[in-house]
């Protein structure tokens, strides 16, 4: 059975989740007409040498609290649940295995991981998973990235209107959105 919905899916240490998750969460949401965002607390980041501050248990905790004041927001363990490294390619197979089309998944991940992809797990299959969905971060532009990965220039689409829609059976795509988000991070937070 496959869930009709559109569904962002953003996930991250939240170590701790900040207003800078929010506003991705927010923008993605209004610019693709998303009807959801599901906010996923990875429980070990493979890109970080160190282990997040908080506990699991403190960081979804958070996460539902924030989840609980946004309606379209919501918490998710479905990475906390299992052992191990929280690799993107993984946790979109087991949203596939929940019902949720490839063309359902809209993976939001900042302009400065997603010039990275090339080194992430399963590439470039992972990218047939979802639609990844690129925001702007601090010194890198989405708007930026054709030139940068010219081979994936061809599955990308700049998005400059609210609410676009996308039919339900359209092969994943990357979408750019060059809107402004707040930048701060947990690091700075937690110092």
């Amino acid at each position: 059975m496959t869930i009709a919905r559109r569904t962002g899916v953003l996930g991250g240490t939240f170590d701790p989740i900040h207003l800078g998750h929010l506003a991705v969460a927010e923008a993605a949401r209004r610019m693709l007409a998303l009807d959801e965002v599901l906010l996923i607390p990875s429980l070990l980041p493979p890109h970080r040498a160190a282990g997040p501050a908080a506990s699991p248990f403190h960081r979804f905790a958070m996460v539902a609290l924030v989840c609980a004041a946004h309606p379209y927001l919501v918490a998710s363990d479905i990475e906390l649940v299992r052992p191990g490294p929280s690799y993107t390619a993984d946790t979109l197979r087991r949203l596939h295995a929940a019902g949720y089309a490839a063309s359902q998944i809209f993976f939001l991940t900042g302009a400065d991981a997603f010039a990275e992809i090339a080194t992430w797990r399963e590439y470039p299959d992972v990218l047939s998973l979802a639609h990844f969905v690129v925001l702007s971060r601090s010194g890198i532009a989405a708007t930026e990235l054709p030139a940068r990965l010219p081979d994936l220039a061809s599955r990308m689409l700049t998005v400059h209107d609210e609410g676009v829609m996308i039919p339900d059976e359209t092969a994943p795509r990357v979408f750019l959105l060059d809107c402004p988000t707040p930048d701060v991070s947990s690091t700075y937070i937690r110092s």
